[in-house]
């Protein structure tokens, strides 16, 4: 045995990682979940068609080049473990590295292929300060170096601060987020293919809200990827 492994081995005994979707511990080339629970994400693979259930949920709504969610959500699975422990237990490895493997899938996808930059949707300063972080922002980060191009946060900002979408019906999510985002620079979104990034689909309010204040950008045109969708 090297004297990396035995490190390592002594390293992980102390301070055991765990698959942060199934709990069990982690081997040494496993990162953030094992290969297990990694084998049986269930991907949703709409990157590769233009119309799926996510892409006609804006259908009428607003004007999206594409849309896609890399994963099905589902209460007390996997994915509602990973989101958890980004959202609320400050992983925000989980973010990126899943945000990664679905930057690697959209590269792979005609839909996408000429993605400039990848934009989060952002928290209003007063949640980012509470929380420490933007669980978008960390997805983003993981999609661009999937894809290899640049994301940019900061410049698509939320103005107003708003209350939790959580229970709200489809309507008073719309109203909740009507008209809170804005930009500080727009001239850096011209002419550019947007993606823009949030954690879960559920109505998709705050992304069509994000998507009309970037389409008001000359000559910009907006996709949308989410790390998982709660359809039905």
């Amino acid at each position: 045995m090297s004297v990396l492994h035995l490190f390592y081995d002594l390293l992980h005994l102390v301070f055991p990682k765990v698959c942060l979707a199934c709990g069990h511990a982690l081997f040494e080339r496993e990162e953030v979940i094992c290969f297990s629970c990694l084998y049986k994400l269930p991907k949703t693979a709409f990157h590769l068609h233009a119309e799926n259930p996510v892409s006609r949920m804006f259908w009428g709504r607003t004007d999206i080049h594409a849309a896609t969610s890399f994963l099905f959500f589902s209460k007390g699975g996997r994915v509602q473990h990973l989101i958890h422990a980004l959202k609320y237990k400050g992983h925000k490895e989980a973010g990126v590295y899943l945000g990664k493997l679905l930057g690697i899938d959209l590269k792979k996808s005609e839909l996408y292929k000429d993605v400039d930059l990848v934009v989060p949707v952002p928290l209003h300063r007063k949640k980012q300060y509470k929380r420490g972080f933007n669980q978008s922002e960390c997805i983003a980060e993981g999609i661009s170096k999937g894809m290899k191009i640049p994301f940019v946060a900061g410049n698509l900002i939320r103005e107003v601060h708003t209350s939790t979408q959580t229970k709200k019906s489809r309507y008073k999510r719309w109203d909740n987020v009507k008209g809170v985002f804005g930009l500080l620079q727009p001239a850096v979104f011209e002419n550019r293919h947007l993606l823009l990034v949030d954690d879960v689909l559920t109505t998709g309010a705050t992304l069509e809200s994000c998507t009309q204040c970037l389409l008001e950008v000359p000559g910009v045109r907006v996709s949308v990827a989410t790390l998982a969708c709660a359809l039905g």
